[in-house]
Parts: C-alpha cells; structure tokens; sequence
C-alpha cells in the first residue's frame, strides 16, 4: 500500500499565497504545509511510499521533495498532470492509474484532517471492499460539499454537490482507500468521466462506478475536526484545527 496525493490544483481563491505555490503547500501551522500533514499522516500508519500528482507550480514541489522525503521517512513520486491549469481533477487522478494498482490511500491535497481519517479507513477493510471513502455524518451541510447519499449494504447511491443537503447522508471529505483490484475499473470510469466534461470532478468518476453497478462503500470518520481549504475562510479555520494534532 502506498499514499497518494492529488496537489495539482491552483487554488485561485487563496491568492497572494498561490501566486507561487500550489494550493498542498500553503502554510497551514507555521511553516507546517497542508502537504505536510498527510505526509506525516501516511508516515504514522506506516507508509513508506507516496505518489503525488502535481502540475500547477509543481516546481515548488520539486524543490521541496529531498527534504520531505528526509522529513517524514518517506519516498516521494511526483507523477505530473499536464492539463493541471486547463481540467478538473477527475483527469488529475486518472493521471495516477498506475499508483493506484499497488493499493492507496488517496487524499486530496487540500484537506486538513488528523490520521484519525486513515486509521478508521483501514480499520474498514478485510469484506470485500475495494473502494472505501471517508465519511462525515456528523457535519450540518450545506451547498458546497460533496455531499454522498448512502444505503446500507449498497453503499453509496449518490455523490455530488448538486444536492438538496437533507438528502445527503454525508460528506465525502477526500481521503479515499482504494484497492489495487479497483484499479482497472476506476481508471476507465475517470476517463469517461473526464471525457465527457473535463470539468467533472473524480467523485464524478465515483459516481461512473455506481452507475455501472460497481459498490463503493463508505466509513463514518465520527466526530473529528477537519476541514477542505478553497478560500481564506477555510484556511483561518485550517491554522485553527491544523496546531492541534
């Protein structure tokens, strides 16, 4: 099992800061980066590979990688998404597909959450599933979140953002464990995905595999402090949740 990160996305919306750096290397605590904390996660359940697909500013990634590797024990593949300014991140994740075979932990590169998140994923494996995403049923929702609507031993029926929030019976907060077997399927579900609209999202490709009666199971991460970071809203509450782990 390796980590992998999605970190290719410009994060217009947190400007100055993502002038120069892409949105995983924002500091978050100090000098602590959102990069930082999901490495530091993957180290402490034990990972000692990741994959990180980088594109926007990815420069600043690849200066930084000897010494995250040196940091947190780990080593690091920078797979590059060509299209990082131009598509969605359901491309951005099939640019992956080959990481994905060995097993993963998939987090987005703009999600502050402590390791919690990982533990409880893997402590959801070992039924037969093959895709696992982490879940928050405790968060009032609203318009903004990937919202996911689950039944029972079917698993998920339904994610998008394009949902009444009362519907949904969760947020997917995007850390995602996927097994190698899941590889093939997944790949080909992003790539009609993105191919239908490059604008769609990876959940979308999620959705794909339900569609095409693939069962994609969830895990309730309980009651824990996280958070997405698009904009300086969220990163004031990121700086807030990020020094408490």
């Amino acid at each position: 099992m390796i980590g992998l990160v999605l970190a290719a996305g410009a994060g217009r919306r947190l400007r100055p800061y993502t002038d120069t750096l892409p949105k995983a290397l924002v500091p978050v605590d100090g000098d602590t980066t959102v990069l930082d904390l999901t490495l530091g996660n993957f180290a402490e359940i034990g990972l000692t590979e990741v994959a990180i697909i980088v594109g926007y500013r990815k420069e600043a990634v690849y200066e930084r990688k000897a010494a995250l590797e040196a940091k947190y024990g780990l080593k690091l593949t920078l797979i590059d998404n060509d299209k990082a300014e131009e598509w969605n991140n359901a491309y951005s994740l099939w640019c992956g597909r080959d990481a994905i075979q060995h097993t993963v932990i998939l987090a987005n590169g703009d999600t502050v959450h402590p390791v919690s998140v990982e533990k409880t994923l893997l402590a959801a494996r070992g039924n037969g599933q093959k895709i696992i995403l982490a879940l928050d049923t405790v968060k009032q929702l609203a318009d903004e979140e990937m919202k996911v609507v689950v039944d029972g031993d079917k698993g998920v029926r339904k994610i998008t953002k394009l949902m009444d929030p009362a519907e949904a019976t969760g947020e997917y907060i995007g850390v995602t464990l996927i097994e190698g077997e899941a590889a093939a399927e997944l790949a080909d579900a992003l790539k009609t995905t993105f191919e239908r609209d490059p604008d769609l999202y990876y959940e979308d490709g999620y959705q794909e595999l339900v569609n095409r009666g693939f069962t994609v199971d969830v895990a309730p991460i309980g009651d824990v402090k996280w958070v997405e970071i698009d904009n300086h809203e969220d990163l004031a509450k990121g700086r807030e949740i990020a020094c408490q782990y």
